[in-house]
């Protein structure tokens, strides 16, 4: 078995970081799924409110991610300087906070729902069905923020295969629920929410369950006291990851603005499928990164600076393999994957085509901006993590979509994620550059 101490070769941190990413894959699949199921047995209204509305649930789930990143970058790096009990609290610790942040979020949520779909645009049959949708969903958003936070936790706690297993499950009850409450018995959009809000019950409370008794993993929970200083340290530290998941929902919604001007309904269904598609190129990214950050954590806190490096320079030539991989298959599935959502209407489906053609350019440069902002999570540096996810999902964005379309028109939109990636790609290089020195005295030429 692979232990966070161990030297990391290639086929190791492959080894390691696979569960990370298949599980991350398997979560983006199975999200699709629900589009899937909407666009061809709901229509193409309903379509568009799902995907018109789930930004504004991801900004509200993203929580997860930050408690998840930012303590398991905490709590790795307690193990690695041998506090294994003080890591068992911290962890307790998280896990409690961010279910109490669940709940309250999920009240506001109830609250504000509504107004916020009118805000952003919605009206008439797409503003109810944003709203029905929406708010069954919010029903589950606990263990939804919980099932986020236990993807990174798992590898934390040196089971990142656990992870894969409990992400599986969650999916097949997804798929599975969908097939039944949607295609079989015809509830639509409330079937599809259903069906959603009972897999992230199934991905909240098996890890709850798991990490309540004896195990053979590195955490358990333990009796734990109010320690503010840890939390406000995990979610700074997390910041990053919580700011670039809020960045790209409203990055999002600010495309749905722009595509509602220039495209109509038509513009915010291709694009729906674009975030589908990019979920699951992007998790690629994300789960090898998942995966990588406690190995960092780890050697980071034991001070052992020669296996950073190592772990740095490997992680960025796999990157650049992956978005290789990436690009080209984005190339060569674009139409089949527009198909797959939208075959049913001609001229969606040309749009479709035409805007992923474009789009997969992003691939070969979000990666390493994606990468390069977990590294300094690793490292505890929330605050130079936070600076690349926002200038990548928030700044270099909204510039873009707001100001190519005025040159390019439609194709403006499209070419925006690639253009912010670019510049994503450059600041990260940078501040590796001029961070070097600071943790890594020894490796002038890992970039």
């Amino acid at each position: 078995m692979i232990q966070l101490s161990d030297h990391f070769t290639y086929r190791r941190l492959l080894r390691f970081t696979f569960p990370s990413v298949v599980m991350l894959v398997f979560t983006s699949i199975y999200g699709v799924v629900d589009g899937f199921f909407v666009s061809n047995f709901v229509g193409k209204t309903p379509f568009a409110a799902v995907n018109f509305i789930i930004p504004l649930l991801m900004i509200l789930g993203s929580v997860g991610f930050m408690f998840g990143t930012g303590g398991g970058a905490l709590i790795a790096r307690m193990l690695g300087e041998g506090k294994p009990e003080k890591a068992k609290e911290l962890f307790s610790l998280i896990v409690a906070a961010s279910f109490v942040c669940g709940v309250a979020l999920e009240v506001l949520g109830f609250l504000f729902l509504r107004p916020a779909a009118v805000g952003m645009g919605a009206k008439g049959q797409l503003l109810e069905d944003c709203v029905l949708y929406g708010r069954v969903c919010l029903l589950a958003l606990p263990f939804y923020i919980l099932q986020y936070e236990f993807q990174c936790l798992f590898a934390t706690a040196g089971k990142p295969k656990l992870g894969l297993y409990v992400t599986v499950a969650a999916g097949a009850a997804n798929m599975i629920l969908d097939a039944v409450f949607v295609a079989a018995f015809g509830w639509g959009l409330v079937g599809a929410a259903a069906a959603t809000s009972l897999s992230q019950l199934v991905g909240g409370v098996i890890p709850l369950l798991y990490f309540s008794r004896r195990n053979t993993s590195l955490l358990q929970f333990t009796a734990c006291k109010l320690d503010g200083a840890s939390l406000v340290k995990a979610c700074i530290n997390g910041s990053s990851e919580l700011m670039s998941n809020i960045s790209m929902s409203v990055v999002s919604m600010l495309y749905n603005v722009q595509l509602m001007r220039w495209a109509g309904e038509n513009g915010i269904a291709a694009y729906g499928v674009l975030m589908y598609v990019c979920l699951i190129f992007q998790a690629v990214f994300i789960g090898h990164s998942v995966g990588a950050a406690p190995v960092i954590s780890f050697h980071y806190g034991a001070g052992n600076r020669t296996e950073v490096k190592g772990l740095l320079k490997k992680s960025l030539i796999l990157t650049g393999i992956f978005a290789v991989l990436m690009f080209a298959a984005g190339q060569t599935m674009a139409k089949p994957l527009s198909l797959l959502f939208v075959g049913y209407d001609q001229e969606l489906l040309d749009m479709t085509v035409w805007a992923f053609t474009i789009f997969s350019f992003s691939f070969l440069f979000c990666g390493f901006a994606i990468f390069g902002s977990a590294f300094f999570t690793a490292l505890n540096d929330g605050l130079t993590s936070a600076l690349i996810s926002f200038l990548r999902t928030l700044v270099f964005q909204c510039i873009a979509v707001l100001l190519f379309p005025v040159f390019l028109g439609l194709d403006g939109i499209w070419l925006s994620t690639v253009a912010a990636e670019m510049l994503s790609l450059a600041v990260t290089a940078l501040c590796l550059v001029k961070k070097r020195r600071r943790y890594l005295p020894a490796a002038a030429d890992i970039v």
